[in-house]
């Protein structure tokens, strides 16, 4: 007869509960502390909703007014080398983060006054909140993208789930460079029901890594209660799934959480991590503003007044006055103190209207609009003292023969002996002496704890592999087939693309990621596409498209060498061909935004890009039509070699642009525009442009390459272009 046996969790899944003891075992100058800093928060964020509703605040303010006992137990058990992020809802944890390193030891709040450092980081808190130039990230952030590097904010996400595959990362980095310190994410009930928090949970379990998931349970998404949305509410059971030690505490109780992050500490120095904690709390206000929940008729009344008799701030006060600690008179200097603060600041950062009482932005607070794209990108001082070479260069060194995909494992091996902090990311790359394509068998061979596989979950490692970018490690990420970098589009776009000019830029991003690209090998529609076009559309990206074995070497060291999120998309089908490169040597650069002219011509000019270069040239050769072949090397925005692309236009008056993917897939629309824009007067033609078709291939072999455009496709366009059809 059938039996069934009862299945445990792998690792501990725990409620932890306090009692009165609890609160008398703690410092009493803590607790008197932390008193203050939850009353400081509300304070700050009662301020931040009178701002708002004034019209003072461009955008959202998500307050979180009834959850500071998270966020202060979270913070007291934290350092200033300890690592943060949080998501959309995090003035409550960011605050904290920024003004904890600025406190005296010993400082109390019930005699002291603030600092000046105090001071300044409520002040630019707050002028990053209102979106001007004072605040930390020169007010490019604003209230849901905020980041303080020196004072372990690395960076929130507005993205639900979007944060902790970076806090993971963060915490991979402090691994791999032997820090002993924690990494925390702090993000809601809503974003557990998110892919990527699940991929980033199951990352740093399989990788050991100090991550503490801080789940924020206050019940609703917005305005959906989650009970609508998932089965099994307890939030914690998401850790207990994936091997990882789990405690469920109670929100609203500042020791509770306070024991909770010290345990969950105590569990990272044993066994590595990670940690996830629910803190079961509420949100005394809607979404954004400062209205109700019951306003919008998705919460009771009745609920909220449930609630609200379990303020925090209450509950801390009311023990604090049993134990002792605090007497009217401390209480109302406390709440005098931190209101008097908060209103000095946004003093500081207003001014009444002449002739009237309204509050208005000075002038002189706000960004200069002119500045508007600076920091996308940096200016590559990085690689000065750099050793470049290209195609000219080669004709007075010695050189070998060596197949694509070998002189690039050479190289990606060379690099990692010369920098310790590059590493190695992605599916399969640990196995079959080098992943699929072979890229990883030198790194392997000589660095296997640097070469890590992840699960089949590009947007958590792509993720990942940002936050540990953002703290001092060069990963590089491998995509096995380029359509699968849509499934990491949010953190391609909404992180990587865009985290250096969100957050203020000066700082590295030091990103690679090597999509393998093979339309022509009868993979079908989900396994065929060039996605270079998606990394356009985000100018915080490079986007670098070798088409020989000498340009990756080049190419692939010029990126890890770079501050900048760099994707080097690789054509399959270059890497079992042999290419000439410098004899023993692996070390070299190639610059970027300098094209090659692959062949010199003075008919047309043909900008290509990867398999149409050589494509172009065949049609050239067999046309009998001198064209010059310009292999662009360089796709994004700040990388087309306008000055070599002038010359050859001034020379031939006419252009061709030839790209293998599909059209909808094409830039050359981009380029073309470029093109107009800076040399229509040379210009005696229209451009031509050579795509492959509407669809993408499919499997059979017919269709596959009739998808794509080929040699004879360019040799057609050339004959159009010189009247010779």
């Amino acid at each position: 007869m059938t039996t069934q046996i009862a299945l445990q969790p792998l690792a501990p899944w725990v409620k932890l509960e306090t009692t009165p003891e609890d609160w008398a075992a703690v410092e009493g100058r803590d607790l008197v502390h932390w008193y203050g800093q939850m009353l400081l928060v509300r304070r700050f964020e009662e301020r931040l909703l009178e701002l708002e509703k004034a019209g003072l605040i461009h955008g959202p303010a998500h307050a979180s007014i009834g959850q500071e006992a998270g966020a202060v137990g979270a913070m007291s058990a934290l350092n200033t080398c300890d690592m943060i992020n949080g998501t959309h809802r995090a003035h409550h944890q960011v605050l904290l983060k920024l003004i904890n390193p600025e406190i005296p030891e010993g400082w109390d709040p019930r005699k002291d006054d603030f600092t000046p450092g105090m001071d300044n980081a409520i002040y630019q808190f707050m002028a990053e909140i209102m979106g001007l130039n004072p605040g930390y990230c020169g007010g490019r952030g604003g209230s849901m993208h905020m980041r303080h590097a020196a004072s372990g904010v690395v960076g929130t996400s507005a993205i639900v789930g979007g944060n902790p595959p970076h806090a993971a990362g963060y915490a991979l980095a402090d691994k791999i460079l032997g820090r002993d310190q924690v990494s925390v994410a702090f993000f809601g009930d809503g974003a557990t029901q998110n892919g990527a928090s699940y991929e980033a949970m199951n990352i740093a379990a399989a990788q050991s890594l100090p991550v503490i998931f801080f789940m924020e349970n206050n019940l609703y998404g917005v305005s959906t209660r989650i009970t609508d949305v998932t089965r099994d509410i307890r939030l914690s059971s998401r850790g207990a799934m994936l091997g990882i030690h789990a405690i469920e505490v109670d929100g609203m109780d500042v020791v509770a959480v306070h024991l909770a992050m010290e345990e969950a500490r105590r569990v990272i120095s044993e066994t590595g991590g990670p940690v996830a904690i629910e803190a079961t709390m509420y949100r005394y206000y809607h979404q954004s503003g400062g209205r109700a929940g019951s306003d919008f008729g998705y919460r009771t009344k009745e609920e909220e007044e449930e609630w609200r008799a379990r303020d925090p701030i209450a509950l801390a006060e009311a023990r604090l006055e049993e134990l002792g600690l605090l007497t009217e008179a401390d209480r109302l200097r406390i709440d005098a103190l931190v209101t008097s603060r908060v209103a000095q600041v946004s003093a500081a950062l207003t001014e009444t209207v002449p002739g009237g009482n309204a509050l208005r932005i000075p002038d002189h607070l706000w960004p200069d609009a002119k500045t508007v794209d600076d920091g996308i990108l940096g200016d590559l001082s990085e690689l000065n003292d750099q050793r470049f070479l290209d195609h000219e260069d080669l004709k007075n060194l010695p050189t070998e023969k060596t197949r694509f995909i070998t002189a690039a494992a050479e190289a990606l091996g060379a690099a990692m002996e010369r920098d310790p902090r590059i590493i190695v990311m992605g599916e399969d790359v640990h196995q079959m002496r080098g992943g699929v394509s072979g890229m990883t068998r030198v790194a392997l061979e000589r660095w296997p704890g640097r070469v890590l596989p992840m699960p089949i979950a590009e947007n958590g490692f792509t993720g990942v592999a940002l936050g540990a970018a953002l703290n001092g490690l060069r990963p590089v990420i491998e995509i096995m087939f380029g359509d699968f970098c849509f499934t990491a589009a949010d953190q391609i776009a909404h992180g990587v693309g865009k985290v250096r000019h969100m957050f203020g830029s000066g700082f590295p991003v030091p990103v690679v990621m090597r999509v393998r690209v093979s339309p022509h090998t009868g993979y079908g529609s989900q396994h065929s596409t060039d996605p270079s076009a998606l990394f356009a559309l985000f100018p915080g990206w490079r986007i670098v498209s070798p088409s020989t074995g000498f340009d990756y070497v080049g190419q692939l060291n010029a990126a890890l060498c770079c501050d900048d999120p760099v994707v080097i998309i690789e054509h399959t089908e270059f890497y079992q061909r042999e290419f000439e490169l410098p004899k023993g040597d692996r070390s070299y650069l190639i610059p970027f935004g300098k094209a090659h002219v692959a062949r010199q011509g003075s008919e047309c000019t043909v900008l290509a890009t990867s398999v149409m270069v050589g494509h172009a040239i065949k049609a050239a050769e067999a046309s009998g039509i001198d064209a010059e072949v310009i292999d662009l090397r360089n796709l994004d925005h700040h990388g087309m070699d306008w000055e070599t692309i002038g010359a050859s236009i001034a020379k031939t008056g006419r252009v061709v642009i030839a790209e293998q993917t599909a059209r909808s897939m094409s830039m050359g629309a981009i380029w073309a525009d470029g093109i107009q824009s800076r040399f229509f007067d040379s210009l005696d033609h229209e451009i031509v442009r050579v795509t492959g078709s509407l669809s993408a291939p499919t499997v059979s072999a017919v269709l596959n390459r009739a998808a794509l455009a080929t040699a004879e496709d360019v040799r057609r366009a050339l004959e159009l272009i010189t009247g010779r059809a």
